[in-house]
């Protein structure tokens, strides 16, 4: 079968990074750590980047097995934010009460007192599509990045806090793939191997 290549070229990222935006990884990105990913970029300036990876949750570590004095019954998910400072708890969310928490995009918070956000999980609050948890961030040096996007790794784009934090993960890079229209739509079918297809 032959495929254009033209198919599977960035032409429209145009759109800057920055704070809030998505890097959205290339369909045949070699990097395990960055395959199929969502990344949520929560610094940017002309000292690098920060992101975290939204989608690449732990198949067996848990919050509950990483906060040990944790009261609470359910297994509550952990993420992989990426391969930098992988010892670091990092947190999403949408809680505007949050002491110390940092504005990311309109309705998303990073971080905060986390005295606060564990009594909530203890008191039972519902936190389904409100806050998620990550070990480990993403990072790139100024020119590094710029010269990922110029090689077409990454698409940069923008999307609602309730997509980002919904809590069917394994779905959010075809989710928001498709949400770029065009051949983008075509991408997030694409079988991770060409050979599979």
């Amino acid at each position: 079968m032959s495929i254009n290549p033209a198919l599977f070229r960035i032409e429209s990222n145009n759109m800057p990074p920055e704070k809030g935006r998505l890097l959205l990884a290339e369909p045949f990105l070699p990097d395990l750590n960055f395959r199929r990913a969502v990344i949520i970029l929560i610094e940017h300036n002309e000292n690098g980047t920060m992101g975290i990876v939204l989608n690449h949750q732990f198949s067996k570590l848990t919050l509950n097995k990483v906060i040990k004095d944790l009261s609470v019954n359910a297994e509550i998910p952990l993420f992989n934010g990426g391969p930098v400072s992988n010892d670091t708890l990092f947190y999403l969310h949408t809680f505007d009460n949050v002491p110390g928490s940092l504005p990311i995009q309109e309705g998303l918070y990073l971080n905060g007192n986390f005295d606060l956000i564990k009594t909530m999980l203890e008191e039972g609050e519902d936190i389904e599509g409100k806050i998620r948890f990550f070990l480990g961030c993403s990072g790139w040096g100024y020119e590094q990045l710029q010269r990922e996007l110029k090689q077409n790794s990454w698409i940069v784009t923008e999307e609602k806090t309730e997509i980002l934090l919904n809590p069917n993960t394994s779905d959010l890079w075809e989710e928001v793939m498709t949400n770029q229209g065009g051949k983008y739509s075509i991408w997030a079918k694409y079988p991770l191997s060409i050979e599979s297809n």
